[in-house]
């Protein structure tokens, strides 16, 4: 952390998980944890009761190989079906739509790796018809991705690395320093005759500032309507999202969109949305075996963690607005106290864009002051449970917050 302030993200929860800050001497009856106060919800979330439930009774009564035809390979094929239905109803999409995945950092990678192959394929098929004038096999075109620079590390990665390995060519297109977001203008300029991929969060982890997808993807295919060879895919990583606002795959235009279950009070399981995988929508794997889910991502299926990710999502489906509103209203109520303590000129509050949506569950502050580093402050914390900065780059807290450098917010 810079020494002039400290920078801490406060994820509030949900009421039946943790405190509600309506009185923060309240502690939870169900846990052994001294009273503390967890409000690191956007690094990770406790599995609800029910879901932990539908683990359980997986475990016990669903054990079998969805891939026999036993009795509880039976059940276990039953449990899958049901998580797949309640995971596609959840983001808009169809059951055929949901592909299971270890989490969101296989789904993101599956995703990326589907792009560059399908880019290499439509080409070698283009030029096979005799429609492209290059060598058969050049590969002095490379495919182009964009994405935006506060992007989470499973899709900035990737994409570094195919670029560091000369696989392909990436922009990094800068979130607007006005808005916090990255603006379909400045995503539609980056668009070159080789781009295949464009991945835009759906919400930032750390500011909380809701990405305008649905404007992203009309802008980018209003642009390139006209072109046929490479095919634009479009991505959104709704990790932070779901269990927030309302997330509508369908709606928002996108090809893939990524799933996690342990931001939402589900296990650490994931999945892929793709919209027609194989028919409307290309999806190649990157694991080869059995045939699981359809060949996409062959392996046994993890029947437990898939009906804790299926309950997670059947309670999202039944208790959004129940969910968005109270967040919403704890949130507030934080901030709320948090100047009355230090007062306004002693805080900066770092998701405040004007005209940028917010996920309601996220306050991002920074205390101001001389000398004060926030993994200091933490320290002194005898109850408080929270990050300096992002919990995935927690070893590195006295480094700035790059998204927040990459926001204009000085740190």
């Amino acid at each position: 952390m810079c020494e002039n302030h400290a920078h801490h993200s406060f994820l509030p929860d949900y009421s039946h998980w943790g405190h509600s800050f309506g009185n923060l001497n309240d502690v939870d009856d169900d846990d052994d944890d001294d009273g503390r106060i967890y409000m690191d919800y956007n690094a990770t979330t406790p599995m609800d009761p029910e879901v932990i439930d539908a683990v359980t009774t997986a475990m016990r009564q669903a054990w079998g190989n969805p891939s026999s035809n036993n009795m509880p390979a039976v059940k276990a094929r039953d449990i899958i079906n049901l998580a797949r239905e309640s995971v596609s109803r959840m983001v808009g999409g169809k059951p055929e739509d949901i592909i299971f995945t270890s989490g969101g950092t296989e789904a993101n990678n599956l995703m990326m790796h589907t792009a560059v192959k399908h880019y290499w394929k439509s080409r070698e098929s283009v030029e096979n018809e005799g429609l492209n004038s290059a060598p058969h096999n050049d590969t002095t075109t490379l495919p182009h991705i964009v994405i935006s620079n506060v992007e989470h590390d499973s899709i900035r990665l990737p994409a570094l690395n195919l670029q560091l390995e000369g696989k392909a060519e990436v922009t990094y297109v800068a979130v607007s320093k006005a808005t916090g977001r990255a603006e379909p203008e400045d995503v539609v300029a980056a668009i070159r005759p080789n781009t295949c991929l464009v991945s835009i969060m759906t919400a930032n982890n750390e500011t909380g500032i809701v990405m305008p997808i649905k404007e992203i993807c009309q802008r980018v295919r209003a642009a390139t309507k006209q072109r046929t060879h490479p095919r634009i895919l479009l991505h959104t990583d709704a990790a932070q999202a779901i269990g927030k606002i309302s997330v509508d795959a369908r709606d928002m235009g996108v090809d893939y969109l990524t799933i996690v279950g342990h931001k939402f009070y589900g296990p650490r399981a994931g999945a892929l949305y793709v919209n027609g995988p194989g028919t409307t929508t290309p999806l190649y794997p990157m694991l080869f075996g059995g045939g699981q889910e359809r060949n996409f991502r062959p392996g046994t299926e993890n029947t437990a963690m898939i009906a804790g990710l299926g309950k997670a999502a059947e309670l999202v489906n039944t208790h959004l607005p129940e969910y968005e509103s109270h967040l919403s209203d704890i949130r507030g109520y934080l901030e709320e106290r948090l100047v009355a303590v230090f007062g306004e000129d002693k805080l900066r509050f770092n998701g405040h864009f004007p005209g940028s949506e917010r996920i309601p569950n996220t306050c991002n502050v920074s205390i101001l002051g001389s000398g004060i580093v926030g993994r200091r402050v933490l320290a002194t914390c005898r109850r408080l449970l929270a990050s300096v900065g992002a919990a995935c780059h927690s070893g590195q807290v006295d480094r700035p917050s790059c998204i927040l450098l990459s926001c204009g917010v000085p740190v």
